[in-house]
């Protein structure tokens, strides 16, 4: 973090601890919003073996009833959630922790919702084809270096790479039966 709180990108080596801290967060989550039952998953680069990242634990909730959780959410703000909104993807719900230092983004989503077969899709693939995974890894890195800590310019820099991999994977996806 910046003296001025300004979010400095920075991505590092997998770190082998993450599965435990999504672990660790899954738990928390599920325990503020019982009794609505909700499935979560370990998405983004951190649930990605040998994949660099920055080191925010992405998780992504499938619940069966937008509604009932919003009815809830609130509840997450005890476990240091701040509530965004659909945060530019309509149809989700999504949250951060850690303020500037953005410990966690939950991203919440109705069942059957396109965007959770994305986004597992594109975690399986990238874990079936760690060659990909580290052309990724090497790519996001330069980015961080020179994105000057703008999370936008950092974004727009890989979105190409991240639009052609997530096609891939989705067909890859289909293929497989993810």
């Amino acid at each position: 973090m910046s003296e001025k709180g300004k979010r400095i990108i920075e991505v590092v080596d997998y770190d082998p601890y993450w599965p435990e801290q999504f672990q660790v967060e899954a738990k928390n989550i599920k325990q503020q919003i019982k009794p609505l039952s909700i499935k979560l998953y370990h998405i983004g680069s951190t649930s990605v073996p040998g994949l660099a990242a920055k080191p925010t634990i992405d998780i992504l909730a499938e619940v069966s009833d937008m509604n009932s959780f919003v009815q809830v959410a609130h509840k997450l703000a005890a476990a240091d959630y701040v509530a965004k909104g659909e945060n530019g993807i309509s149809g989700r719900r999504y949250f951060e922790k850690g303020g500037v230092r953005h410990i966690c983004h939950l991203h919440v989503f109705e069942r059957g919702n396109s965007h959770i077969y994305r986004h597992l899709c594109f975690r399986d693939y990238l874990i079936a084809h760690p060659d990909i995974a580290s052309e990724y890894g090497l790519l996001k890195k330069r980015n961080a270096k020179s994105c000057n800590n703008n999370i936008d310019a950092y974004c727009q820099d890989k979105n190409d790479f991240v639009k052609n991999i997530e096609s891939l994977a989705i067909k890859w996806g289909m293929k497989v039966n993810v």
